[in-house]
């Protein structure tokens, strides 16, 4: 069944039966290879692209190639012909580079424009939860759209990038300098050691793998839950798990699982490409990553506030 969070809603590119088909039989014109989808993916309700659960010899709905008897004649494998509207890999890579550029500059803009002295550092945050609230309405509204919408995910990275650019300023400038920028580095970091190890092979994502980040993030998501309750309708910092120790542990937990996120982005892309998806997903795709990174880059920042507390 589809999630109704946005973290765990985003979709594949070939699903099936809700584990976004993984292990599917290889479709005609394609690669022998199991598709699957993101650890936020959605059913096959209402998916336009999804394979009937009782059919896995189903033509692959991306190639749809006319010249298929033609080519069992000569005794080669039907291949899918040069089509046009598929998404490549420079789609993803000027999608991504877009929404993340939108991102970028409006943190920049927060950063530069919201100032978090002892005058103004109320207001400031209130614009940047305020801002963090409508990026979530977003980011939902997108992932119940069949389609991807690049008005909304651009509209999502800018409100998102003011959130990000007024919390930097205030863990930057008031608990740790510098912060800001190990955070960037440590995503980096992050982003390109899973990309080398899933190209590497290191990385083997499929129905196990995902099912074990799914219940994962399922379980860390609803202990940080548990925490923000007892912190609003206790005081203090809850149950802890956002300090201290505790914190730093629960710190790593969160960027591990921001590494786990990338490589069931990475095999989104993949597979997309493998099948033929449309043009348009590549939007899906740079929403996908962006939120990952996103989600990276904050546990970096929690936890070097953390490591830097006087606490």
């Amino acid at each position: 069944m589809r999630s109704r969070n946005p973290v765990f809603s985003r979709r594949g590119f070939s699903r099936d039966n809700g584990y976004a088909g993984f292990n599917a039989a290889p479709q005609a014109g394609g690669p022998a290879v199991a598709t699957q989808g993101n650890p936020y993916a959605q059913g096959t309700q209402g998916n336009p692209y999804a394979q009937p659960a009782d059919n896995p010899y189903a033509q692959n709905p991306y190639a749809q190639n006319p010249y298929a008897q033609q080519d069992l004649q000569y005794g080669t494998p039907p291949q899918a012909p040069a089509t046009t509207g598929r998404m490549t890999m420079d789609d993803v890579v000027i999608r991504t580079g877009s929404t993340l550029g939108v991102l970028v500059v409006t943190a920049a803009l927060a950063w530069a424009l919201l100032p978090v002295d002892d005058a103004n550092i109320g207001r400031s945050y209130g614009i940047g939860i305020g801002a963090a609230l409508i990026g979530m309405v977003l980011a939902l509204v997108q992932s119940f759209k069949r389609k991807a919408s690049p008005a909304l995910i651009l509209s999502y990275a800018a409100f998102e990038g003011v959130f990000l650019g007024v919390v930097s300023s205030v863990v930057d400038n008031r608990i740790a300098d510098g912060a800001a920028m190990q955070a960037v580095i440590g995503t980096m970091a992050v982003f390109a050691g899973v990309l080398i190890a899933y190209k590497a092979g290191w990385i083997r994502v499929n129905r196990r793998f995902y099912g074990f980040v799914m219940a994962a993030a399922l379980g860390f998501v609803f202990l940080m839950m548990v925490n923000l309750l007892f912190a609003v309708f206790g005081g203090g910092d809850g149950l802890g798990f956002r300090s201290g120790a505790l914190g730093v542990v629960f710190g790593i937990v969160g960027v591990i699982l921001g590494a786990c996120f990338l490589a069931l982005d990475f095999k989104q892309v993949e597979d997309g490409l493998a099948y033929g998806a449309p043009r348009e997903e590549a939007w899906l795709a740079a929403f996908g990553l962006t939120l990952t990174l996103v989600w990276i880059y904050l546990e970096f920042l929690r936890l070097i506030a953390i490591l830097n507390s006087n606490d």
